[in-house]
């Protein structure tokens, strides 16, 4: 049975919380996160056109604000 892919957009930094809930999410395979902020890990703008793909390319789409 393939388990679902998860795509988590990040509007601005997770606090504690949301942090810990994607984190649980993560742990099943096929999870992945876009922060639209540009953070300090990174430091990469966002790459707008391979986020549409992953946005129709992914089973479900979390946006955290």
């Amino acid at each position: 049975m393939k388990t679902a892919t998860v795509l988590h957009i990040l509007k601005s930094e997770p606090d504690e919380t949301v942090a810990g809930l994607i984190e649980a999410q993560s742990q099943e395979e096929g999870a992945a996160v876009v922060s639209l902020y540009q953070d300090q890990i990174s430091g990469f703008s966002v790459n707008w056109s391979r986020l549409v793909d992953d946005i129709f390319n992914f089973d479900r789409v979390i946006c955290w604000w």
